[in-house]
Parts: C-alpha cells; structure tokens; sequence
C-alpha cells in the first residue's frame, strides 16, 4: 500500500511518513475541534448534533490539515491535493480532462482543399479530435469555401506577420489547437512555429520522398520529374515537418505504378486517391499513438 502511495503522490519515503502523519494529526484536530464547538452551543447529543457535527468536520478539515501541514513542511502538498479534491467534487477536474483529451487541429491549405475536407469528413463524428481552424495563406482558395460550408473557423494570412511577425501563434493558441496538418500549403512553416509544436506538425508530399523534394516541387512540378525521370513508379510521403523542405522523419509511404503512356495530370489523379485513402487514417493513427505515451 504504502508503495503505491508514494507512487501515486510522487514523494520519497520520508515526505510520505509526514504526509501520513499530517492527514492523522489534522483529523485529530478537526474532531477535537468540532466537538468543542458543538459544546458551546449546548446542544444535547443526537440526530441533529452528529449532522451538525459532520457539516462541521467537512469544514474544518481542510484548515486543520494545512495548519498541521506547515510544521511537517508539506503546506505545497496539501495545497495541491485539497485544490484536486475540490476539482473532483465540483466537476471542474473532469471537465479541465475532457477538454485537454480532445485534440484540435488546425489545417494549413493553399488551394482546393480535397484533403482538407476527406480529412475533415474522416473525422467529423469524433469525440476526441475536432478540425477547429482552417488556415489559408490564399484570398479565394476553395479550402475556406469549405471551411464556410463545414461552420469550420478559417484564418487568411499574410507573408509578412507570418515569417516575420508573431507567426500567427496567439491565433493558434486562441482556438487551443495542438495538432497542425499541412495539406498542400506551400509557405515554410517558421521555426517558431515548428518549435512550439515538436511533432506535432506534419505534410504530405505527392513523391516518395527523399526523391523529388524541397523548394518549388509541389503539385504538377513533382509530377513532370517523376515522369521525366523515367521511374516506374511513384507515390505519397507523410512526414513530420522540420527546419528544411521536405526533410522531416517520414512517418508513412505509398506507392501507384507508373505506365508509358502516364501524363502528369494522369499521375496526379492516381497521387489524390493515395492521398485521400491514406491521409486521414495516418493522422488518426498518430495521434493514437501520441495519446497513449
């Protein structure tokens, strides 16, 4: 038992002897208390004085467990764990949980959006993950048409404060988003940004990564090396973002088989279905993992 105790409170061996002691002493005090209180009304003993008597134990017991507690050195103890009780009877503790369970991420697009919206149908009768903001870097992208439609918050920015500015950061915090998906948004994520969010920021590149990445390869770009390159087949990349264009740990990969006869319109439409069959289930899949660590 007393293993677990100090597993469960987080003490060394010492701290939970004073604990103990603490709880065993403000109890004493606070029947002791209570009683001598009662006295002075002079009421006889019966059903009214024990419910008066433990209306007033209820009371008192907080005070007189931190009165003891400053001797024993554990006042910061008993604080934080009369503020936990407190929590659990009033609801506040399991309301703060369920509120800090549900992921809320944020989607960074540029363009239409069809990975935005399968990654929002995917998820739009979730109780733990909520798409809570659209963030657009495009005047008239079809992505806030859907952000509209979808009664999703959409946020339009602009280079300047973006790189050089707050980098949107106080918006982000603002809808408690912690969880970013970029989905084909072409700006670099600053390092700010990056920092703030460890691993918890990840893209999709329409190529099997390390291949056909980095700065201005993107959409029909991509396409036309893969095929100019002559390769056989080609692919989607999922990967955490860091400081460099398509550099981050790649998480997930799939392939589509290229034939001669392939244009670069034909493999982007094979590239949107590995993409729309995928994405939403990779993410799901992370932040799965991530909760359980």
């Amino acid at each position: 038992m007393f293993k677990k105790l100090k597993a469960r409170w987080k003490v060394n061996e010492l701290n939970l002897v004073l604990i103990i002691t603490t709880f065993a002493l403000g109890g004493s005090l606070c029947g002791y208390a209570g009683r001598n209180i009662l006295l002075l009304t002079g009421l006889e003993k019966g059903a009214a004085w024990i419910v008066l008597y433990i209306i007033l134990i209820t009371l008192l017991w907080p005070l007189c467990v931190l009165l003891i507690s400053f001797p024993f050195g554990q006042f910061a103890f008993f604080k934080r764990y009369l503020v936990k009780v407190w929590g659990k009877m009033s609801g506040r503790q399991k309301n703060k949980k369920n509120e800090q369970a549900i992921t809320r991420i944020a989607i960074f697009a540029s363009g239409a959006g069809s990975n935005a919206q399968k990654i929002i149908q995917y998820f739009s009768g979730s109780t733990e993950i909520s798409i809570s903001l659209i963030v657009c870097n495009k005047p008239g992208a079809g992505v806030l048409a859907i952000a509209e439609k979808e009664g999703i918050a959409a946020l339009l920015i602009e280079k300047e404060r973006f790189f050089n500015g707050d980098n949107y950061l106080p918006e982000l915090i603002k809808h408690h988003i912690n969880f970013i998906v970029l989905a084909g948004f072409l700006w670099k994520m600053p390092v700010t940004l990056i920092n703030e969010y460890p691993k918890k920021i990840i893209n999709i590149h329409p190529a099997l990564l390390p291949k056909y990445g980095g700065k201005s390869m993107y959409g029909d770009k991509v396409h036309e090396a893969v095929i100019a390159a002559g390769e056989h087949e080609s692919g989607i990349s999922i990967h955490y973002v860091d400081e460099i264009y398509d550099h981050g740990e790649i998480i997930f990969q799939a392939t589509c088989k290229l034939t001669a006869s392939d244009t670069p319109a034909m493999l982007a439409q094979k590239i949107h279905a590995l993409e729309h069959a995928h994405y939403p289930q990779v993410i799901a899949g992370i932040l799965q993992k991530q909760n359980r660590s």
